[in-house]
């Protein structure tokens, strides 16, 4: 218990001074603020007129989809993040301070998180702008919004173990790019899934990332009245889904990205 209370607060002061690193680096802000303004307005008014949603608003069913992809892609701040401070030999300066081995990993997950919450406020706001509306109370947008928190901070630890894994930023910004792209988009994020070929559909209606976008869309009230009711139980029970998702990812790779810190940290 002792070493867990440790780890948390040594995590907490590294998750302090990457959140301080903000203000060093404005340049990262700036890409996190821009970058989800620039997907909304891009699909909303260019690929928005020629996407049908029976029965709804496109620009309302979008949100959901930015909303997942954004929180997505901001987890390989992880990943990034670790494999700057390898490249730049932090992680040694780490290992002269008296402080928990693990703290360097989930002080990393954690101060990740402030990142995506400032994306989903721009989102949000951009969102208003375009027409975007949340139709079921404040405490269910809040739980939609925590939903995607909580799945992007699962996804984090995966990409924590990337970035421990190869030897620089470029390499896990490019893995990371080649791996997510199409996971976000062979999904229900931009259009409907029916709309798919077979084999496209059967993986985006079991894709992850389809059932955060799917329970945002219902905790969001986006989900259009005519629209037919999901025929699998991944999308018929979004947020169970999405939930069986985050424990199976935490479970298997906190305690994997654990000990590739403690045997690189070992190493150098």
């Amino acid at each position: 218990m002792e070493r867990i209370k440790r780890a948390f607060s040594d995590g907490n002061v590294i998750a302090q001074r990457n959140v301080i690193r903000i203000k060093r680096v404005p340049e990262v802000l700036v890409f996190v603020l821009i970058s989800p303004i620039m997907f909304v307005l891009l699909f909303a008014y260019v690929f928005g007129s020629s996407i049908d949603v029976p029965g709804g608003s496109y620009r309302e069913f979008l949100i959901g989809g930015i909303f997942a992809q954004t929180v997505i892609f901001g987890a390989t701040f992880t990943g990034a993040g670790l494999a700057e401070d390898m490249q730049k030999g932090i992680i040694n300066r780490f290992r002269s301070l008296p402080m928990s081995q693990s703290a360097v990993v989930f002080g990393r997950t954690a101060s990740d998180v402030i990142y995506n919450v400032l994306s989903l406020i721009i989102m949000a706001l951009t969102g208003l702008v375009v027409g975007w509306r949340i139709h079921d109370g404040i405490v269910s947008a809040l739980l939609g919004f925590g939903l995607l928190l909580l799945f992007a901070y699962a996804l984090s630890w995966v990409m924590a173990l990337v970035g421990l894994s190869v030897p620089s930023v470029e390499v896990i910004n490019n893995a990371s790019f080649m791996v997510i792209f199409p996971l976000t988009f062979i999904a229900n994020t931009f259009v409907p899934s029916d709309n798919l070929p077979t084999p496209l559909r059967v993986f985006a209606e079991w894709n992850p990332v389809s059932a955060v976008t799917q329970a945002a869309r219902e905790l969001f009230g986006n989900i259009p009245a005519g629209t037919p009711e999901p025929t699998v139980w991944s999308l018929q029970n979004p947020i169970a889904y999405t939930l069986i998702w985050v424990v199976i990812i935490l479970i298997v790779f906190v305690p994997l990205s654990v000990r590739k810190y403690q045997r690189v940290a070992a190493k150098t």
